[in-house]
């Protein structure tokens, strides 16, 4: 059965997208449509470039996380320079071996430019803070001069993935200005909103995995100090706009995975954590079709 999907957020949390995408392909459902932000559009653009779940699990199987970290080369010791990086950079690393492994990846399956892929096939959230506003990838591309189909998925996808501080932004030129572009999760997380019936006619289910607990089972925020608070603020920001929209709609279409316990940028996973946060997003997956009715 043919399906849309929509894959949230959450950085290396995103290997449990993974096991999701195992249980719902096991099941027998394909994704025609696929949208995603961040750790989430990753997944999406390998769906939309037909990797199979076995075959996405076996490339993250035999990555090394620690490569993404690509800093900056400098005769400064990393802890000094660190700071320096992100006062001049805006962040402690490249992003330019995400981008590089991505483009190798999708390539290989013929998907260079979202010209390689049909119309809508895939769209990804990122955050241009040059001008305040949520941008969709490729769509609104042409606001900057840019033909959307001419664009590198490689490069939308690190766009999406530019978690503020940790990855340099991207730089998007126009005549006028060099646009900063960063994390789409710093204004959606979760766009499952691509798909309601305002903007895009639903032409079959939607399905969407959004790492975290659903609504009525978050954890309230504990805030005692500054840092706390600053984090609070954060989780609020990034989920706000897209827990306002599923409020107003059916949970019912949302397999929430909560990976607490797990930082977004913990890039040292050990095959064992990996693993089980495999077998959390199958697990919860399973307990989600045990109920779900389309």
């Amino acid at each position: 059965m043919d399906i849309d999907g929509v894959f949230s957020g959450g950085g290396i949390k995103g290997f449990a997208l993974v096991g999701a995408y195992e249980e719902i392909e096991r099941r027998g459902f394909r994704f025609k449509r696929v949208a995603g932000t961040s750790a989430g559009s990753i997944v999406a653009a390998l769906i939309a470039a037909n990797y199979s779940s076995k075959e996405i699990h076996q490339l993250l199987d035999e990555l090394e996380l620690e490569k993404f970290l690509d800093a900056r080369k400098t005769l400064i010791p990393f802890p000094v320079m660190k700071w320096i990086l992100i006062y001049w950079r805006l962040g402690l690393y490249k992003g330019d071996e995400l981008e590089k492994w991505l483009a190798e990846k999708l390539a290989a399956r013929g998907v260079m430019r979202f010209s390689d892929l049909p119309p809508q096939t895939l769209r990804v959230i990122a955050s241009d803070l040059t001008n305040g506003q949520l941008i969709v990838l490729p769509d609104d591309l042409i606001k900057y001069g840019i033909d959307p189909y001419s664009f590198p998925v490689a490069k939308a996808i690190r766009m999406s993935c530019s978690l503020p501080y940790f990855f340099e932004p991207v730089k998007l030129y126009t005549k006028r200005t060099a646009n900063i572009i960063v994390d789409g999760g710093v204004l959606s997380n979760f766009p499952m909103w691509l798909f309601d019936k305002e903007n895009i006619i639903k032409v079959r289910p939607v399905l969407g995995v959004q790492l975290s607990h659903s609504k009525p089972n978050h954890p309230q925020h504990k805030i005692r100090n500054a840092i706390q608070m600053f984090e609070a603020l954060f989780d609020t920001m990034k989920e706000a706009h897209d827990s306002r929209y599923i409020s107003r709609k059916h949970a019912g279409d949302i397999i929430f995975i909560p990976t607490e316990g797990i930082l977004t940028t913990e890039f040292q996973l050990t095959p064992e954590k990996k693993q089980e946060l495999i077998d959390l997003g199958k697990e919860c997956t399973k307990q989600f079709f045990s109920k779900w009715c389309y």
